[in-house]
């Protein structure tokens, strides 16, 4: 998000909402873990977590339980995102592997039984087992389009077009096409979530 600093420095700055992203946090469907937390999550990629049998339920038959921790690589705006939500800014593990797309993240959490990693919900297959986060100790949400437009989801995001000024010319035509039915149906179709 544009933040207040940014807004200050560009006051002209118009921001405008155009999809919503939610990221899921996916494991390997052999793993018997029913949901997780976001302190859970946090200290799995802060590295003070590291066996699933200290999440109660989480259980990866046939290995030692080890936690094989995936990411993507740096200049990730998903990594962005999920370092300053989830990991509130800290460092991840150095045993984190790094992963330059969604669809490689994917694919190594569902070839390695003891792994962890964070897609968007646009990627989520029958390969992988998306997790429900229990958030607030209130209440179980899983990551779906519906809860990512209630925003009850926990793990989401808008995503924006940023222009220096109301938006005119090619500028205006492209944000109001992408907000018509036709470029909302673009939306959904590269995996994203509606507004």
């Amino acid at each position: 998000e544009v933040t207040k600093a940014e807004m200050a420095k560009y006051p002209a700055f118009v921001v405008t909402s155009i999809a919503q992203d939610g990221i899921a946090v996916i494991v390997n469907p052999k793993n018997e873990i029913p949901y997780i937390t976001l302190d859970q999550v946090k200290g799995i990629y802060l590295g003070t977590i590291t066996k699933w049998t200290e999440i109660t339920g989480a259980n990866v038959p046939g290995t030692n339980n080890q936690i094989v921790i995936i990411g993507r690589d740096s200049a990730s705006g998903t990594r962005s995102y999920f370092d300053e939500t989830v990991l509130l800014k800290a460092t991840p593990a150095k045993t984190m592997l790094e992963k330059n797309s969604n669809g490689a993240v994917l694919q190594t959490v569902a070839q390695t039984p003891g792994s962890i990693g964070y897609v968007s919900i646009g990627f989520v297959s029958g390969d992988i087992k998306s997790l429900p986060i229990w958030y607030n100790a209130q209440k179980i949400v899983a990551p779906t389009i519906d809860n990512i437009k209630l925003k009850t989801y926990p793990v989401s995001r808008d995503l924006y077009v940023i222009t220096n000024g109301q938006p005119t010319g090619l500028a205006g035509d492209f944000i109001r096409y992408i907000l018509s039915p036709e470029g909302q149906k673009i939306v959904a179709d590269e995996g994203y979530v509606t507004i």
